[in-house]
C-alpha cells in the first residue's frame, strides 16, 4: 500500500515564527540591531484585565505571534488580528504531514507578569464548537513545560471560561508531566492559544475537526 504523498513545507515560515519568538540567536540579534523589534512591556492587569481586545492596539502583532506545526513539518496557518471589537484567532488546521495543531503565543513578558494573589485566567470569547487550550509557561526557553487547560466552545455564542491556576495540567509536547513544580504565578512568561487534534497522552481531542477554525476573544484576564 503506497504512503501518502508529504505537502510542500514552508521553510519560509518556519524561520519566520523560530525568528518571532527569539529562537534563534543570530537573527534575534540582527532584529534588535536593524528593526528594533525588542517587544513592548508586559501588559498590567487594570481592573483585572491583561489583554483588552476590544480596545484596538497597535503592538498585537508585536506582542502575539503564530506558533504552529509548521515548526515540526506541518502545513497548518493561523493568524491573529482584531476583527469586530475583538482579536480573531482564526486559519486552517491539517493534519497532513503528521501535524495537526495551530496556535497564537505571545513573546516572552520581559519582566514576568506577575499574577499572584489570582486565583486563575478568564476568557471571554466566542467560538465555532471546537475544543481549545490555553497555556501558561513561567520559564522563557523555547521547548519548555507548560501548564495547560482545556475548554469547549458553544458555536457562534460569547461565553466567559475560567480557568483555576490549581487546575492547569503541567504538559510537555501534549503530554502530562508527574510530579511537576506548581505554576509559579509571580513569573508568567507567555501566554498561548491552541487548536490541537490531540487531547493529552495520545488521546484525540473529541470535538477537533480539520479545516478552517474561528475563535474571537475579547479579553483575557485575572480573577
Amino acid at each position: 500500500m503506497s504512503q501518502p504523498e508529504r505537502k510542500s513545507w514552508d521553510a519560509g515560515r518556519f524561520l519566520q515564527t523560530l525568528s518571532f519568538f527569539e529562537t534563534i540567536p543570530v537573527v534575534s540579534w540582527l532584529q534588535h540591531m536593524v528593526f528594533g523589534s525588542t517587544p513592548p512591556p508586559p501588559p498590567q492587569p487594570q481592573a483585572g484585565l491583561i489583554f483588552d481586545f476590544s480596545q484596538p492596539s497597535s503592538t498585537l502583532s508585536q506582542v502575539w505571534g503564530a506558533l504552529d506545526d509548521v515548526v515540526m513539518g506541518g502545513v497548518s496557518a493561523s493568524s491573529f488580528q482584531i476583527e469586530e471589537n475583538a482579536a480573531l484567532f482564526t486559519g486552517n488546521v491539517s493534519t497532513e504531514n503528521s501535524g495537526g495543531f495551530a496556535s497564537v503565543r505571545t513573546r516572552n513578558f520581559d519582566p514576568p507578569l506577575n499574577l499572584t494573589g489570582h486565583t486563575g485566567i478568564e476568557l471571554r470569547l466566542k467560538g465555532d464548537g471546537q475544543r481549545y487550550k490555553f497555556l501558561v509557561r513561567d520559564e522563557d526557553s523555547w521547548d519548555s513545560l507548560a501548564y495547560t487547560y482545556s475548554f469547549d466552545t458553544v458555536p457562534n455564542q460569547w461565553i466567559d471560561v475560567r480557568i483555576p491556576f490549581n487546575l492547569m495540567a503541567p504538559v510537555f509536547r501534549a503530554k502530562t508531566v508527574a510530579n511537576a513544580k506548581a505554576l509559579n504565578t509571580a513569573r508568567i512568561r507567555s501566554l498561548q492559544l491552541m487548536l490541537s487534534k490531540f487531547e493529552y497522552n495520545g488521546a484525540l481531542n473529541p470535538n477537533f475537526k480539520p479545516g478552517e477554525f474561528r475563535l474571537f476573544v475579547r479579553a483575557i484576564a485575572v480573577y
